[in-house]
């Protein structure tokens, strides 16, 4: 008679301790990972603290310091202008990371050249329709006698300025036109036709209507169209001199200059 015996209830009842342990080692292990994660992040940013404090007249005068400490700051998840507040210098806010670290100062450099930035995306917009190319738009904050002008700025600088004025659904935001990055400081959007007239005229400085029909292979009435949608919103020029009309780009008669 064979005398093996069945499983009973105790090897369930072992299994079940035994997944229970180890879901409590694994909370364990996770919790001991997390605290230690925590423990490292607050020794960087005691670290970064330090730094900002020491080296913060050259964070505020160097354009280029001021952009590695900002990837500095993104490298351990601290975003120097998330929850900015323009009380935090005087008022009861506690201001933004950058306020507190040194001061406000920083925090309102930014501000005051995302001020800047504005005047100058108006001042500018009946030339180029409200499309500025961030490299133009850092010439002329340097130049300018208004607030946030008259002072070196990166194109880091101008990038950052403009993603604090996001929470203030102010309509400006950063574009890729090709390789070039522009300002839109409209609400509207450039549709497919258009984005490809203003990359072929980065390119090869201004086209022409046949131009375009010759090398997008596009119908005489969709070029017509596109063209003057383009010189509707100021985004193109016209040269009506040339043999055939010549059309240009505010945004990128710059480049072309230099």
């Amino acid at each position: 008679m064979s005398t093996r015996r069945g499983v009973g209830l105790s090897a369930f009842q072992n299994r079940s301790n035994l997944s229970d342990s180890f879901a409590t080692h694994g909370a364990a292990l996770r919790s001991s990972h997390l605290s230690s994660l925590q423990t490292q992040l607050s020794v960087f940013q005691s670290l970064l603290h330090t730094f900002a404090l020491q080296h913060g007249e050259t964070i505020k005068r160097d354009p280029s310091f001021r952009a590695e400490f900002a990837r500095m700051c993104n490298a351990i998840g601290v975003d120097p202008l998330a929850g900015s507040n323009v009380k935090g210098k005087t008022g009861k806010g506690r201001g933004s990371w950058w306020a507190q670290m040194l001061g406000g100062d920083v925090n309102d450099f930014y501000f005051g050249l995302a001020v800047r930035v504005v005047e100058v995306c108006r001042e500018s917009r009946g030339e180029n329709g409200g499309l500025l190319g961030v490299k133009e738009c850092k010439e002329r904050v340097r130049k300018g006698k208004g607030i946030g002008g008259g002072m070196e700025v990166s194109d880091d600088d101008i990038l950052r300025a403009v993603k604090s004025l996001n929470p203030l659904g102010s309509g400006f935001s950063i574009v890729y036109v090709g390789s070039k990055q522009m300002i839109r400081s409209i609400p509207k959007e450039l549709n497919t036709d258009q984005a490809t007239v203003l990359e072929a005229i980065q390119v090869l400085g201004y086209v022409t209507v046949s131009m375009l029909q010759d090398n997008l292979n596009w119908v005489f009435a969709r070029t017509e169209t596109v063209i003057n949608d383009l010189l509707a919103d100021s985004l193109v020029w016209v040269d009506a001199k040339a043999v055939e009309k010549e059309y240009w780009s505010p945004a990128f008669m710059q480049d072309f200059d230099n």
